[in-house]
């Protein structure tokens, strides 16, 4: 079992200065999605592979600033329905049934082939990591590392704790949250409820729901007294994709059995990885990083003490992480 280390730095220093990429493209995965992908870095460095959190927030340029570019070829893609990739989420006509975690797999693997990948870092944070665990425990061989932050293991019982049990926490705030969904459906599974407005086909029903999705998120983010919103205060078209990809995954488990992740784990055998998690991360538990790291004997997990779900030493942390892996 790796070392349990905690850090406190607040420093933005140690991400790298800002990139753009030498390559890019899209790929065609079937079901009539096309990938959005991008290249960055050294042609010649160590791969690794991004994934981005939400489901739904699409990849970031800031994420390439997390690798050494000297040393890392850095791959980053728009999960389908998200970001540049298409068909996109915006559209609520558009259909997602094809849209699973199985199908995500699936599509790393064909943008690993496509780009001539053989093994690569599997870097994620928050629905990274479970999409992440999941990918390295279908191909551990495709995987050389896992470098993972503000984990989360994709399970109802993560989203029963952020859609119910959170309303202890923050019981106004969770009042607003289950008054927006019909009274009839405020007892039952409170993401279909909300996956049910997303696709209702008035757009301001729709555009209401996204936003008051977007304000509970913001609000169980973190404990942290220096945390600020940003997912209400997006633009109106990221809101309704981000929220109607969010509410299908959890709505449907993740596409995963309850506990598969951690039963496993033992895929993982042999396969570096790093576990990096904030103290006020009160959505996501440090529970669950605790029990993946007891289980998984190859791993390390960084327990911060100045952040939550993102921000304060998070970046430090990720860039730590990479910089030992990098060769």
């Amino acid at each position: 079992m790796g070392d349990h280390v905690r850090m406190a730095s607040t420093s933005e220093d140690s991400r790298y200065p800002a990139i753009e990429p030498y390559e890019s493209g899209s790929l065609e995965v079937g079901d009539g999605h096309s990938l959005y992908w991008e290249v960055s870095g050294n042609p010649e460095g160590k791969p690794a592979v991004v994934l981005h959190g939400g489901p739904g927030s699409g990849s970031s340029p800031r994420t390439r600033s997390l690798f050494d570019p000297s040393r890392y070829r850095v791959v980053q893609f728009d999960q389908r329905n998200a970001g540049r990739s298409t068909p996109s989420a915006t559209d609520p006509v558009v259909d997602l049934s094809a849209n699973t975690t199985a199908h995500l797999i699936a599509d790393i693997e064909a943008l690993r082939v496509h780009l001539g990948v053989e093994r690569w870092l599997v870097e994620g944070g928050s629905w990274g990591v479970t999409l992440g665990l999941a990918y390295a425990q279908a191909h551990p061989e495709r995987v050389t590392e896992l470098v993972l932050a503000a984990v989360t293991a994709g399970d109802r019982s993560e989203t029963d704790w952020i859609t119910r049990d959170m309303g202890r926490v923050f019981p106004r705030e969770w009042e607003r949250f289950r008054d927006g969904v019909p009274s009839a459906d405020r007892d039952g599974d409170l993401s279909a409820a909300y996956t049910r407005l997303l696709h209702d086909p008035d757009p301001e029903v729709r555009a209401a729901a996204a936003h008051r999705w977007c304000e509970w998120e913001d609000t169980h983010m973190s404990l942290a007294p220096d945390a600020a919103p940003f997912l209400s205060v997006a633009e109106p078209s990221f809101q309704l994709a981000f929220a109607r990809l969010v509410t299908h995954y959890w709505s449907h488990g993740c596409f995963l059995e309850e506990g598969q992740l951690l039963r496993d784990i033992g895929r993982l055998h042999g396969i570096p990885g790093v576990l990096i998690h904030g103290r006020y991360d009160v959505s996501g538990p440090l529970a669950t990083a605790w029990a993946l790291h007891r289980a998984w004997p190859g791993s390390e997990l960084v327990v911060l003490d100045d952040t939550g779900h993102g921000g304060g030493s998070m970046t430090a942390a990720i860039v730590a992480a990479t910089d030992r892996f990098g060769g």
